[in-house]
């Protein structure tokens, strides 16, 4: 038999399936590329279009903290206007007592008894007054006593003085203002 030499074939195809395998492993190497810079790409896009979403989202977060702070200061505001009205509708509610007080403080006050210093202090009323006797005292107290307007009388100092061989006695007393109950027939001022 002859000889046929199969070397070269075999060189040959070793060399077309070397280059077969360096095209394949090229090929394969630059799919593998293009899909690692795809997927890169298209990473890249989600985080910025992320990046994006979060820039809307702070700018809105910015503006509704605005907002809130707005509101924050309107509450206050509308604390304030509240705390006057009502500092108002007391006032109004009140307006009359005052005159009914000092009608009473006149009306209570016996012969022979006289104010000097009236001082009031929220519903505290302290009075000082000079007397020609205890007893004028003790019945201006009853006198409180029985007033609508005015409760509560306590009496703090009463010194007797000789002045001009005239006894006197200066006093200092300490009483509440008090609201009457209102009756059937009387309707609420406003």
């Amino acid at each position: 038999m002859a000889h046929i030499n199969l070397l070269p074939w075999r060189d040959e195809r070793r060399k077309q399936q070397q280059q077969q395998f360096a095209v394949v492993s090229g090929g394969v190497a630059v799919l593998g590329a293009l899909m690692v810079l795809l997927a890169h790409m298209q990473m890249e896009g989600r985080i910025e279009s992320q990046n994006q979403r979060n820039q809307f989202l702070q700018g809105e977060i910015a503006a509704l903290d605005k907002k809130i702070a707005k509101i924050k200061e309107l509450e206050k505001t509308k604390t304030a206007l509240l705390a006057r009205m009502d500092i108002i509708q007391q006032l109004q509610h009140s307006r009359p007592q005052s005159v009914h007080l000092m009608d009473q403080l006149v009306y209570t006050l016996p012969d022979g008894l006289y104010l000097k210093k009236i001082k009031q202090k929220g519903n505290a009323l302290t009075l000082s007054g000079v007397a020609q006797s205890n007893a004028r005292v003790s019945a201006y107290m009853r006198n409180i006593d029985n007033s609508e307007w005015m409760a509560q009388p306590k009496l703090d100092v009463i010194q007797t003085k000789d002045k001009n061989n005239k006894r006197s006695a200066e006093f200092v007393l300490r009483a509440g203002q008090a609201t009457p109950p209102k009756k059937n027939g009387e309707e609420k001022s406003s």
